[in-house]
């Protein structure tokens, strides 16, 4: 009985060890926060306004305490945000969730590890199951959801750039393209979520910048960049979409042939545990069988 609580009390010495830990690194990594003005700005405030966990702030609930105070002192707020935005705002979950569903998973996984071990040392898997969620589900969702995205982009920046020629404001030839779009993309609903802020009020800039956000892709950065930068100088879209859709079709055919070379390099691993063997050993079982049975016939 001694030994069971033992173990016990050394299993939640481990947990919180671990999670402690992992708080001590993490902030010590942690970029310094930039302080804002006492004012703050449009987008702080709406952040804070549409924060899940905001909400939780004087709740009298038991577990929205536990919630937040984990959220904050593991640092988790802004990048579940984070990760929830590049997830593209799923209905069926929010960052809270995604803290419950990492919590379930630090505490299942190492569970899991004991019933199977009876050591209190699976422990350190805490920390495994912590991150599990991210490196298991995320991590691929947002990366095919980028994908997606970034697949027809320079087909819509130059439908854009033909459109804007033809006399037409950016805006609404980006509400034309996504209106006459056969099969709405990751792309066309993201366009379509924009212009709808520009509707309720949003101004032209903050829309796209948070359009930029949601994505995460680099691509769609400097995109944006353009159009603010043609706005305030006054030059001409056209050409600058045109150029930057020729500088994406260049970077992705160039991606493709490094790609292609990479691929004879990459087969030489297959080659060399499945195919080499297989060879040999068709071409020296005769040999070795005649010198099993009775020597070699010369």
């Amino acid at each position: 009985m001694q030994d069971q609580l033992l173990n016990i009390f050394l299993i939640v010495l481990s947990i919180v060890g671990s999670f402690a830990t992992f708080t001590a690194v993490q902030r010590f990594f942690a970029p310094r926060e930039v302080i804002h003005s006492p004012m703050g700005d449009i987008s702080d405030m709406e952040e804070k306004e549409f924060s899940v966990f905001a909400k939780l702030e004087g709740s009298p609930l038991f577990w929205d305490k536990v919630d937040l105070f984990l959220a904050k002192r593991l640092g988790m707020e802004k990048k579940l945000e984070e990760t929830y935005t590049l997830l593209g705002s799923p209905p069926n979950t929010n960052p809270l969730k995604m803290l419950h569903l990492k919590m379930i998973a630090a505490v299942a996984l190492p569970a899991i590890f004991f019933v199977m071990s009876g050591s209190f040392f699976v422990i350190i898997f805490a920390l495994l199951g912590f991150m599990l969620p991210d490196a298991a589900m995320y991590s691929s969702r947002i990366r095919a959801r980028q994908e997606d995205i970034i697949r027809n982009f320079p087909t819509f920046v130059d439908l854009g750039a033909l459109m804007i020629e033809s006399g037409l404001d950016y805006m609404t030839a980006f509400d034309r393209i996504v209106k006459i779009a056969p099969v709405k993309t990751g792309l066309e609903i993201e366009i379509e979520r924009t212009i709808n802020e520009v509707q309720l009020g949003y101004s032209r800039r903050d829309a796209l910048r948070r359009l930029a956000t949601r994505t995460g892709l680099q691509e769609v950065r400097s995109f944006v960049g353009l159009i603010v930068q043609s706005d305030e100088l006054g030059t001409s879209l056209v050409e600058l979409l045109r150029n930057y859709s020729a500088d994406m079709r260049f970077r992705r055919l160039n991606k493709a042939e490094k790609l292609a070379a990479a691929a004879s390099t990459k087969m030489l691993i297959p080659l060399f545990i499945f195919i080499f063997p297989t060879v040999f050993i068709l071409m020296l079982a005769p040999m070795v069988s005649d010198l099993i049975t009775g020597g070699m016939p010369f």
